[in-house]
């Protein structure tokens, strides 16, 4: 094989299951033409906007790489995979010199994580904590990590994909799609807030949607949300959104494909409006209102 050969691109033609797609080039999307993905979709909508959405997809290397999302996909390589390799150590105590920026740096731009040792520790007793957890580590058990999923919509045409932390086994019964999430709180009302906040509500029917075009799941299938604080003790939270949650997700998710589709096939990709707007104040701005009568 050649060294051109070696460096083509992955490129995904057909509807199907894919596994080894790197993280990066899922994200970048291997789809010719362009694909939507539910983190994309959300991109499309309130507060959001086309005209956002299509400066991301065309920019990635704008793409900012925080602390938090290095830790959160460490945790996702060790607690799914049990896989430290993508991690990078930074011996130091803090990115406060420059030897620990530049080490950090080298790591993102080699693919890898960089994380200091503390967060590398909390990333090992969080991967404990979830599997002395009974109910959520028999949900990572007999299945496969990181599997992407590419199909098109049957309704527009439109093509799709989801990335799948989890993809358990089909042994017969119901079909049960765990995904895996590092925050805060996982006490149920904070996690509920954070749905709404991150559009979780549109990515549990999206990535559903995903198994059945492709047969990998019937209509009873669910989708849970394996949650986790990332401060010690780890606590863990397993749950499923309610009828309410997922029919709003699914309209949501409905209402951005057939944006996607209208801008893709004008080729106009508008801001939040074209015309003149009416702006309220905030509830809370009465207050001033009576501040300024006396």
């Amino acid at each position: 094989m050649t060294a051109a050969a070696e460096a083509a691109p992955l490129v995904i033609e057909r509807p199907g299951v894919y596994d080894d797609v790197p993280a990066e080039v899922y994200h970048a999307d291997p789809v010719p033409g362009g694909s939507l993905s539910s983190s994309e979709a959300r991109r499309l909508l309130p507060p959001s906007c086309p005209a956002l959405f299509r400066h991301y997809k065309d920019h990635p290397e704008q793409r900012k790489t925080t602390k938090a999302l290095d830790f959160g996909s460490a945790a996702h390589a060790v607690v799914l995979e049990g896989d430290e390799t993508p991690i990078v150590a930074i011996n130091a105590e803090n990115y406060r010199t420059k030897a620990a920026q530049q080490q950090a740096k080298a790591a993102r731009a080699a693919g890898k994580y960089p994380l200091l040792p503390d967060e590398l520790e909390t990333v090992r007793a969080m991967a404990a904590a979830l599997k002395a957890h009974p109910l959520a580590a028999k949900l990572l058990e007999h299945g496969s990590a990181e599997r992407s999923l590419f199909w098109a919509d049957p309704e527009t045409g439109v093509r799709r994909r989801a990335r799948l932390d989890w993809h358990r086994e089909r042994r017969g019964g119901r079909v049960i799609v765990p995904d895996y999430k590092t925050a805060v709180s996982a006490e149920p009302r904070a996690f509920g807030r954070a749905v709404r906040e991150h559009g979780y509500h549109v990515q549990a029917p999206w990535y559903l949607d995903g198994l059945q075009a492709l047969d990998l799941a019937g209509p009873d299938a669910a989708f849970v949300f394996i949650v986790q604080e990332k401060t010690a003790p780890y606590v863990v939270t397993v749950a499923e959104l309610d009828a309410d949650a997922l029919a709003l997700g699914q309209a949501l998710g409905r209402r951005a494909i057939e944006i996607y589709q209208q801008c893709t096939e004008t080729g106009r990709w508008p801001g939040y409006s074209g015309d003149i707007v009416h702006v309220s104040l905030p509830p809370w701005a009465a207050d001033d209102l009576e501040a300024a009568h006396g």
